[in-house]
């Protein structure tokens, strides 16, 4: 086979696996067993991230930091017709949400960037703890595990960071009516560069991953309540980690 053939061949049979929820179907591209692991545990892995989403409405503004390959932005556009603004600063993570962006056609409705949201304007790197697409586990600004720990990375890339009040101070989007932090590790930092957008009240839900091995982290619960959210104790009981590398993290869904 030639080059160009081979070329053909990749443009033409890139692997897309589809999910059927309820009466809505969505399509991710499934470049590898990464990717594949998370469109097979797509309602299983979180759940009641799930549940959080598919209460969106149509008209809603969803904003989805650390988007990874857009497996939960795809599903707020397509099964709750949700606007949605995904920020994704790892290269191959950030290919791949747009392809899926493309493959599910909610283009209009879907928009993503790649770059990092933190407490600020800043070009840095990004420490990656391996390349390849549907990974996780990167860091913004630090050569850290998601415990912030010292960790050598596999690989280093160039970013840019942005607060949150700052893109929507110029905006750049809207104010969102939802939004998801999931970025490994500085979930605290994002909040930190939001504290303006959480003050107001179009803001109705945030869901932040807790780790609870950390104090930035656990602070971050006390933080939300000053800003008038509460949150549901047996929602996070049952969305805890009993096992593996993320033993006892929790995604908090806090409302207000």
């Amino acid at each position: 086979m030639s080059q160009t053939d081979l070329v053909k061949n990749y443009d033409e049979t890139f692997p897309v696996a589809t999910i059927q929820y309820e009466d809505t179907k969505l399509l991710y591209g499934v470049p590898n067993t990464m990717a594949l692991m998370r469109v097979s545990s797509f309602d299983t892995k979180e759940p009641e991230t799930i549940k959080w989403l598919a209460g969106f409405s149509e008209g809603d503004i969803f904003l989805d930091i650390g988007a990874n390959m857009g497996i939960y932005a795809i599903f707020a556009a397509v099964h709750a017709g949700a606007r949605v603004f995904a920020f994704e600063p790892e290269s191959q993570n950030y290919a791949l949400l747009n392809r899926n962006i493309a493959f599910n056609k909610v283009s209009d409705r879907v928009v993503a960037w790649c770059c990092a949201l933190s407490d600020g304007l800043r070009i840095d790197r990004l420490y990656l703890s391996k390349l390849k697409s549907a990974g996780s586990g990167h860091e913004f600004g630090a050569e850290v595990n998601p415990n912030l720990k010292p960790s050598k990375a596999a690989y280093v890339q160039g970013s840019v960071s942005f607060a949150l009040d700052d893109l929507i101070q110029q905006n750049a989007i809207p104010v969102p009516t939802h939004i998801k932090v999931d970025v490994d590790g500085f979930e605290h930092l994002v909040v930190a560069g939001a504290l303006a957008t959480l003050r107001q009240d179009t803001v109705r839900s945030i869901l932040i991953e807790i780790n609870p091995h950390l104090e930035e982290h656990t602070k971050l619960v006390e933080d939300m309540r000053n800003f008038g959210f509460t949150f549901d104790p047996d929602q996070v009981e049952r969305a805890r980690r009993k096992d593996g590398n993320t033993k006892g993290y929790a995604e908090y869904i806090f409302w207000r």
